[in-house]
């Protein structure tokens, strides 16, 4: 009886301690993600998401190539519904001698080039490719209050199943992620509240949602 009621006590503990914890990582992750907007589309940054670490980076640095899913999320107010996604597809290669990154962004629009950038440093890299991935506000409410929702996984062969364009040999990369069994790492999810009309601009740029 004793010990049942000590494991009673100890599981109320851990459950109160729990509670506690939620709000925390809340704020947290609030603080980790940074919002821009350009009147048209908002613009995230994650400076403590660091996605070219652990088994990436070590499958980078033995000359792999590392594909990456981001999605972005803008939910109501209440967090019931999903008012706008985005998905974003970028993968990673390490040239080893010079020390420098390559990043191609092939966002989620069939038909749309992608881009690429090369000779980056490791946090250049990772600033890269949040640079590239934004999400429409057209037609949003300005006035209205929404939580913004962002989530990191690196990339497997179904992912990139339905890729048609060239420029970075994308069959030879749905070839190797499905020929390399590799464990799907994941980050996040960052959340943050959001008002459209209290977000900073970029330089530039003015307001063009109705």
């Amino acid at each position: 009886m004793e010990t049942r009621s000590r494991e009673t006590k100890i599981s109320r503990r851990n459950w109160l301690l729990a509670g506690l914890t939620v709000p925390l990582f809340s704020a947290r992750a609030a603080d980790s993600m940074k919002v821009m907007y350009d009147g048209d589309n908002l613009h995230v940054a994650a400076p403590t998401l660091h996605f070219l670490s652990g088994k990436p980076l070590e499958r980078l640095k033995y000359r792999d190539v590392v594909a990456y899913v981001a999605q972005l999320e803008l939910l109501n107010e209440s967090r019931t519904a999903v008012v706008r996604p985005q998905q974003g597809r970028f993968v990673v290669s390490y040239a080893l001698w010079e020390e420098k990154f390559s990043g191609t962004h092939l966002g989620s629009t069939q038909g749309a080039a992608p881009r690429t950038a090369e000779g980056l440093s490791l946090a250049a890299a990772e600033t890269w490719c949040f640079d590239n991935l934004t999400l429409s506000t057209l037609g949003l409410a300005p006035s209205l209050y929404y939580w913004l929702r962002l989530e990191l996984r690196t990339g497997t062969a179904r992912d990139f199943a339905d890729e048609t364009r060239i420029g970075i040999s994308i069959h030879d990369l749905i070839e190797f992620l499905g020929r390399k069994n590799t464990e799907v790492t994941h980050w996040g999810p960052l959340e943050t509240r959001v008002r459209l009309a209290d977000l900073p601009r970029l330089a530039g740029r003015g307001s063009r949602n109705a």
